[in-house]
């Protein structure tokens, strides 16, 4: 864990290793001993062991033998976003409409750093593939729903991620290069939607749009994706931009009523 010289000093440092101690359990590391966990967080073996112990006796972490891994009671952390944002009652219901008229699935995101995170989302697939669960999160240069956020920033913002981003390839077709990535959310920023095919995983085909606050300023994505072969994204912008739009100014002017859902939207 990177310490940052601007951070305020009133600053909890040991709340920031806690958390990160949670955040570094994945797919991919399901459970971790103290030495692997102490790596992927950059904390000493002793200040990791703390937060585990302080997790531990929560309820937030459990172990058997020298294993560590995650419990149920981290759940109840998102979702208090969740009910209090009303996903269930607001965003849900236009990705469902989304799923029904075009099949697939449909996601919405926010930018988070170099990565999206996905707060809501339905879907009829069930291919074993990049899961767009809510809560996870993927590289937004790899995604329609990253490039449509990442055309949305400010351009000093778009700058400062394209001075610390490395894209990594995750498929053969993966845009790695940071002059045609640039030129891809150059180019969804005048269109005004983004479309992927196979950059996060293979047999993904999307095409996102992005959602607005009062002000005009892009604070999240709405997309709608299929499988690569069945679909091709020219044809995704055919049938499905139109309604792509009509559902992100439906979730703008939803937002505009709903104070929890804007200030979350608007970060």
């Amino acid at each position: 864990m990177v310490e940052d010289p601007k951070r305020s000093a009133e600053f909890v440092e040991a709340l920031a290793k806690g958390i990160a101690v949670i955040e570094c359990f994945d797919a991919a590391h399901p459970d971790m001993t103290l030495s692997e966990i102490a790596r992927r967080v950059g904390l000493s073996p002793a200040a990791a062991r703390r937060s585990l112990i302080t997790l531990s006796a929560l309820g937030y972490v459990g172990s058997v033998g020298k294993r560590f891994f995650l419990k149920p009671k981290v759940m109840t952390l998102g979702s208090g976003f969740y009910f209090a944002a009303r996903i269930d009652e607001i965003l849900l219901p236009e990705l469902r409409q989304i799923v029904e008229t075009h099949g697939d699935a449909a996601s919405i995101a926010m930018l988070d750093g170099h990565d999206v995170i996905y707060i809501a989302h339905h879907s009829t697939q069930r291919a074993r593939r990049a899961t767009a669960v809510v809560g996870a999160r993927y590289p937004a240069h790899a995604t329609s729903l990253g490039r449509v956020l990442l055309a949305g920033l400010p351009k000093t913002e778009l700058e400062r991620y394209f001075a610390r981003v490395e894209p990594k390839a995750l498929t053969s077709r993966t845009v790695t290069d940071k002059n045609a990535l640039r030129a891809l959310i150059d180019e969804a920023g005048e269109r005004g939607y983004a479309t992927t095919v196979d950059q996060l995983d293979y047999g993904i085909t999307a095409l996102a749009v992005p959602i607005r606050n009062a002000e005009g300023r892009v604070t999240a994505a709405v997309n709608s994706s299929g499988y690569s072969g069945l679909v091709s994204p020219e044809q995704m912008v055919t049938d499905r931009l139109g309604d792509l739009r009509v559902a992100a100014g439906r979730i703008s002017a939803a937002a505009a009523r709903t104070p929890a859902l804007s200030a979350a939207l608007n970060g």
